[in-house]
Formats: structure tokens, sequence, C-alpha cells
């Protein structure tokens, strides 16, 4: 068996496995949650409603039925695009309309990201105006929409072609070596990224408005001063335009941080309960979480570049994966798009792993706010951002270990309370 033979085969074999274990998982929690939707669980019997509990197994059950036949939908998508040879004929396509260069690979970039879209379309309206139209949380106008959608095709042709075509042309003039050169423009953008989102690309989706609760504005900075931690401003988010999820979190980075609550959240909680869950969030901060993940992430990138610059020069890694590169033209592109449609089916079977380490800092943030305000209030606010957002209380064991970046709400309020 040559080369390229093998990775035809290798390639199917985890198709074929990403689908089995993603289907076997969903079933799991389908069931799990369906089999345990008639009674709250005794730990909660005194603080959640039946019916809320009936609710959040309801949609679990929802966006799990959904999730499944998207699962099959993106294994036949990334079958058609590789080995039954969608990407080739656009390749051939593009190439006998543009010629060989680099506008015909940007082109192929744009096309691919645009027919990507447009399949995944469906599912995605399905999932805003079906099903969270039906549990009541979408807030957002097909207006509103439309509006958003062109904003982001906008602003993924401003950014990220010019990005597409600085990495292109290093992989064609900066020799062998390319990959580490371009593994630092792309490193070096997502660190842009992270300073200028908050200012500039946030404000064309949502409005910012500066905290205007004198009372809860106080307790915030006091306890961010406790903490030793100052942030560029505290802002309200108009999320509820957009949904009836609540939530907030730090933005920025460096001189750039800001705290940002959603309007729905401040509705929703007390402030002492506000105090917790951005203690919380300090957490993550004092633990240097978001430092520890920026440097996996330049690391994974890293390895992840080293690996597309040994593989986009060999032959088998094309015509294995269902691709004739060309012979008078740059197959640049063409490396790109198939390594980012083939290294998911490897990297999922780590995703574990990952929700680990995710978990225990979630574990970690909530210590540390238990240390600098009310344990029960961050209790009573966990409790409610969980019954608000229809999170279920019932989750399959395994589907968590594989899949959740946060604890359940047995394990963490379990977990608190003894922390408290």
């Amino acid at each position: 068996m040559n080369p390229s033979e093998a990775l035809t085969l290798g390639f199917a074999a985890f198709l074929l496995a990403n689908l089995v274990v993603k289907f076997w998982l969903s079933s799991r929690q389908l069931r799990h949650v369906a089999r345990n939707r008639e009674q709250v669980p005794p730990a909660f019997a005194g603080t959640v409603s039946l019916a809320a509990h009936q609710k959040a197994a309801d949609y679990t059950v929802a966006k799990s039925r959904l999730g499944m036949v998207e699962i099959a939908w993106s294994s036949a998508v990334l079958l058609g695009w590789t080995l039954l040879g969608g990407l080739d004929v656009l390749n051939y396509a593009l190439l006998a309309w543009l010629g060989p260069g680099m506008w015909q690979q940007l082109a192929l970039l744009a096309c691919f990201a645009a027919i990507g879209g447009l399949l995944e379309l469906p599912f995605s309206l399905y999932h805003t105006f079906v099903v969270e139209e039906h549990f009541g949380f979408n807030k957002m106008t097909w207006k509103l929409w439309l509006g958003d959608a062109i904003k982001g095709i906008v602003l993924g042709a401003l950014i990220g072609l010019p990005i597409a075509a600085l990495i292109l042309w290093l992989m064609g003039a900066a020799g062998s070596w390319w990959w580490l050169w371009a593994w630092a423009v792309w490193m070096g953008f997502n660190l842009l990224l992270l300073v200028i989102y908050p200012t500039f690309i946030a404000p064309l989706f949502n409005k910012f408005q500066p905290l205007e609760d004198e009372a809860l504005k106080a307790r915030v900075t006091a306890l961010m001063q406790r903490c030793g931690f100052a942030a560029k401003g505290l802002f309200v988010m108009d999320g509820s335009k957009r949904s009836a999820h609540a939530n907030a979190y730090f933005t920025g980075f460096g001189a750039a941080k800001r705290v940002v609550f959603y309007d729905t959240l401040l509705a929703k909680l007390s402030p002492g309960e506000v105090d917790a869950v951005l203690a919380h969030e300090l957490g993550h901060f004092r633990h240097k979480h978001i430092v520890k993940r920026i440097v996996a992430m330049f690391a994974i990138s890293l390895a992840g570049f080293a690996l597309l610059g040994w593989l986009a020069t060999q032959l088998w890694f094309y015509t294995g994966l269902g691709v004739r590169p060309s012979l008078n033209a740059p197959n640049d592109a063409l490396a790109l798009l198939l390594f980012l449609l083939a290294v998911p089916l490897v990297s999922y079977f780590i995703s574990p792993l990952m929700a680990q380490f995710s978990r225990r800092h979630e574990f970690e943030a909530d210590a540390f706010a238990v240390q600098q305000t009310n344990g029960q209030d961050l209790g009573n606010a966990l409790l409610k951002l969980y019954e608000d957002n229809a999170s279920t209380l019932t989750p399959d064991p395994v589907f968590v270990k594989f899949y959740y970046s946060h604890p359940p709400a047995s394990e963490r309020l379990a977990r608190l309370g003894a922390a408290a």
C-alpha cells in the first residue's frame, strides 16, 4: 500500500470513527436527559421547579436531535469536499477561470468559505429561529440577523483575506521555513485581535454603555481593587436584543481589558451575586488561566504549522485526500484547506483532555470567588444561570467528560459548598 492509499484509508477510518463516537455520545446524552426528565434531582428539589427542570431537559433533547442531524450532514460534506472530489473540482474550475497565481488561491479560500457557510446555514437558522424561538430564548429579528450576516461577511473579507494573502505569500516566498514565519504572523494577528476587538469590532454588533448603577459600580470597583485587578471600564452590553441568555465576561488584553455584563445578567442577579460572578472571572486572571491558554494556543499552532510545512511538500497528502495538485501552479491554498479539513478528525479524540483542563480551571476560579465574596451568592447566581439558560441538571457523565468545558451543576455546586 502506497502512502496515498494509506492516507485515504486512514482518513476514511477517522471520519467513520468520528461519526460513530459523536452519534454514540449524543444518543447517550439524549437518553440520559430524557430518562431523568420526570423528577428534579434531590440536590435541587428545593430550589428548582419541576417545570424548569423539564424545560431544560426538553431544550437539551431538542438541541441533541438537531446536533445529530448536523453531525451526519457535516460528515457527508467533508467526504464530498475530499474523497469525492469537491475541492478538486472547485480548484480546477477557478484555475480555468483565473489562471494560476495569488488571485486564484484567494478565490479558492473565499469560495470554499462561502459554500461552506451556505451548507451550514439551514442548521444555524433552524437553531436560532426554531429551537431558540420555541424555548423563548431568541430575541433576534430577521432584519438583525441579516445585518449581522452582512457585517460578518464584510469583516471576514477585510480582515481574513489580507491575512490569508500574507500567509500564502510566505508559503511561496519564504523557503522551507515559511511555516515559522507564518506562525509568527498568525500569533501576532491573534494578539492584535485581542486588543482591537473590544474597541473596534464588538461595537459593530452590540451597544456597550458604561455601567450606570453607582452602588453596583462601587461594589465591583472595590472587588477589583481587593483582587489587584484593573480594567479600562465597566460596560453593559445589550445582549437582550439577540437572546434571553445571560452572561458576563472580560475582553481585551493588557491595558485594553474591560468588564462586560449582559443586560440580561444584571436583570436576573442581585448585586452580591453579580459580585460573585465577577470574582469568578477574576479568578481566571489570578490563576493565569488566560495566559496558560494563550501559551497552549501558541504551542499547538506552532506544531500545526510545522506539520503543514512538511505535508504541503508531499504529493500523497493531496492525492490521498482526493485532490490532484497542479504541476504548474501553486498549491498552497489547497494544502491549507486540506489540512484544516483533515486535522479536526484526529484532534477530536484529544478534546476530552482539553475539556478536563477547562473544567479544572472553572473549579479554581470558583474557589477564588469563594475566597473573595460570599460562596452562597456564587451558588445562587450559578443556579439562576443554569435555570435561566435551561442547562440540564442531569447530563450524561460520559458526554460531560468528552464535551463539557464547565463542570455540570451538581459537581460545581457540591464543590462550592465544600469550599465555602
